[in-house]
């Protein structure tokens, strides 16, 4: 930048866009330098390198934002990993397979250990057949990157989660509840007749002047 860039000529756009040409750096930074900006070196492998007239907090400002961003979009995959013994029980085993399924589910990597003890080893076929159960259970989900292999006293897997449902976020509940009283379709239940006005009975006219008269 400025009196640091050590090429012999550069090729220079101004602050505005605008080509000025091949030059040395020493004239660039002088139009610079009259406008109050930096030259800054944005392409340093290029023939000539290319140098912009700028304002260069600005520009390391919003290229170190540029890399946060980028930086909070990327995706760290884990690798969790979940313990299985060689005698455990339905319950115990549906509950460990829903972890693992959140576990895929959540974008990661499981690693599904059977921890064998003392003379248990001597039946590691019971640890493969838990991992297989396991990779068979969730096929939907799950692809298997590592096979199940003898890891000293251990039978380790390796789960990887499918693409398509990694991707995917469970539904929010909709927030709209059906109106009370509506229909097995969901139609609103008709609006209820407007009450009838009774109509006032009218008194009898009163009588003409002379009506009630005796005649003599």
């Amino acid at each position: 930048m400025n009196d640091r860039i050590r090429a012999k000529e550069v090729r220079v756009i101004d602050d505005d866009g605008a080509q000025l040409g091949i030059m040395p750096p020493a004239q660039a930074l002088s139009i610079a330098e009259e406008k109050g900006l930096d030259l800054v070196e944005i392409a340093a492998t290029a023939t000539p390198p290319v140098c912009r007239i700028m304002n260069s907090g600005k520009y390391f400002y919003q290229q170190a934002k540029r890399e946060s961003e980028a930086r909070k979009h990327q995706r760290h995959i884990q690798v969790k990993e979940v313990k299985f013994r060689p005698k455990i029980d339905e319950h115990d085993f549906q509950f460990k397979k829903r972890n693992v399924e959140r576990f895929l589910n959540d974008g990661n990597k499981v690693k599904s250990t059977v921890i064998f003890r003392g003379r248990e080893m001597v039946h590691s076929e019971i640890g493969r057949r838990i991992l297989n159960r396991l990779a068979a259970e969730l096929t939907e989900t799950a692809l298997i990157e590592v096979p199940p292999r003898q890891e000293g006293m251990t039978m380790v897997q390796i789960l990887s989660p499918k693409k398509e449902h990694a991707a995917q976020k469970p539904a929010k509940a909709g927030k709209d509840k059906k109106a009370k009283g509506s229909d097995a379709d969901g139609a609103a239940p008709p609006a209820p007749a407007a009450p009838q006005q009774k109509k006032k009975a009218r008194s009898p006219a009163p009588a003409a002047a002379g009506d009630g008269e005796v005649k003599s």
